[in-house]
């Protein structure tokens, strides 16, 4: 009889202790538009809808848990291998299924959040706009895989490199008035951006205000009329400033102090994930090769 309750006390102290496990491992975290995410245990099986996401989940440590991502996840090079599962607008639902994934990582301007939600997938609907967010959705991806140390480690490396990026940009360009272009139309970056706060951060001013929203389409006659010490795009648009109405006219084209921000980087600019550090001393060498612009 004594035996028999020995036995018993210790498979209750494990049934105790298994619980307690599995209690510790489930998750719940809030996404960007506020729907709370459950996981039974950290994500094993991770589709991602977004490359900033995807670099996120590497980033954390978690690269070897993704088993599709968008056609545009590209970094690092590990991920060019796994299977892609269409854009923003066009996800392919059936593959993304076919992937059988625990977590299915999706900004939240994407559309296929709610059907994969019906088919019983868990989505999580995470984006950023602000260098805030960069580290909200790091630590929240972070804790969805189990590796919230490997997301405050990424943090901090970011961290260094903003430091990293500050020292570079001398005292002469600080306060340069700057315009920062995100595509044609023109769009641009304003000062609520994440771009824009890097700027602010490395002693720049943004001359597209807040008020206009993050990325806001500018009329063209805008940018004439605020004309900046030094406009910062991607390199195969520079060509063509000049032949912009009025365009010829601004300090900055006249005066050649257009920093052509090279594809590959210009990439990593416009992606607000862990690579914002990289992003920054990009912004930095823009800066301190034109110092003399105003």
């Amino acid at each position: 009889m004594g035996a028999l309750m020995k036995l018993l006390r210790v498979l209750l102290c494990g049934w105790w202790w298994l619980t307690g496990l599995a209690h510790a491992e489930a998750i719940s975290v809030r996404d960007n538009v506020g729907a709370t995410v459950r996981l039974t245990q950290p994500a094993r099986r991770v589709v991602s809808l977004l490359p900033s996401l995807t670099e996120s989940v590497c980033a954390v440590g978690g690269c070897d848990r993704l088993v599709a991502t968008d056609r545009w996840s590209d970094w690092p090079v590990t991920v060019q291998r796994l299977p892609k599962v269409g854009g923003l607008d066009d996800a392919n639902v059936e593959l993304i299924v076919a992937s059988k994934p625990d977590l299915v990582l999706a900004s939240p301007s994407s559309r296929v959040a709610e059907r994969l939600r019906a088919l019983g997938l868990t989505v999580a609907e995470l984006d950023a706009q602000d260098l805030p967010q960069v580290q909200h959705v790091l630590r929240t991806i972070g804790l969805l895989l189990g590796r919230a140390q490997g997301a405050d480690q990424a943090w901090q490396h970011v961290q260094d490199q903003w430091q990293a990026a500050q020292r570079l940009v001398p005292v002469g360009a600080r306060g340069l008035r700057v315009y920062f272009e995100v595509g044609s139309g023109p769009y641009a970056a304003s000062e609520s951006s994440y771009i824009g706060q890097m700027l602010e951060r490395l002693g720049a001013a943004n001359v597209v205000p807040k008020a206009l929203g993050p990325f806001p389409q500018l009329n063209p006659e805008f940018v004439v009329r605020a004309d900046p010490d030094v406009i910062m795009m991607v390199d195969h648009d520079v060509s063509e400033l000049a032949q912009r109405p009025g365009w010829s006219s601004m300090r900055a084209v006249r005066r050649g102090h257009v920093c052509a921000i090279p594809g590959s980087a210009f990439t990593v600019i416009g992606r607000p994930g862990p690579r914002v550090g990289e992003a920054a001393l990009a912004l930095a060498q823009c800066l301190k090769a034109h110092e003399g612009a105003r």
